[in-house]
């Protein structure tokens, strides 16, 4: 008959760790939402490249005293497509949208905004992805808002769809104009 030993237990224990942690990572408050460690900071520098015909927008634009949101967008992205009439009603609502144009080619992003209409204030390219890495973007479509100070209020990750808007946006815009 085999006796005991206590080193037998360690991969029990360990084992159970693991399955502990993982349980405990599923559980989050916003299972789907991305975490953002830049809520509550100051926006990242705008290093932006021109877009065509279009007014760019750089640091002093989000330290400008108004509420607004930075959406990144390409014409490549099927739910940047999808979010867009939200877009631009929001746009029409008098909010200040200023896309970044993601990884993209010109040509088609400007052809994006000429079918589906052209929500933003500003728009600049972020041809190599370099800003994204700065605000911490997964992909696209992700939004921003902005308060006037220049702080990011909220990230959203995904298409903002009426529900979005209605359930996340909105709360976060009155949080960012109190602010």
């Amino acid at each position: 008959m085999a006796r005991f030993s206590p080193l037998m237990a360690v991969p029990i224990v360990v084992f159970a760790s693991f399955v502990g942690l993982a349980i405990t990572g599923m559980y989050r408050e916003d299972p789907e939402g991305l975490p953002s460690a830049r809520e509550g900071q100051l926006a990242p520098p705008v290093v932006l490249t021109e877009f065509i015909d279009k007014p760019l927008f750089d640091d002093a634009t989000l330290r400008d005293g108004e509420v607004k949101l930075v959406n990144y967008w390409a014409s490549w992205c099927a739910p940047c497509r999808v979010e867009h009439p939200n877009l631009e009603a929001l746009s029409h609502e008098g909010l200040k949208i200023y896309g970044v144009n993601y990884k993209d080619q010109q040509d088609n992003a400007a052809s994006f905004l000429t079918e589906l209409g052209d929500p933003y204030t500003a728009i600049g390219r972020d041809e190599k992805g370099r800003m994204a890495l700065d605000w911490g973007v997964y992909g696209v479509p992700e939004t921003y808002v902005i308060d006037g100070e220049g702080r990011i209020v909220l990230r959203f990750a995904g298409p903002v769809t009426q529900r979005v808007i209605e359930g996340t946006l909105r709360p976060a815009i009155e949080k960012a104009s109190s602010n």
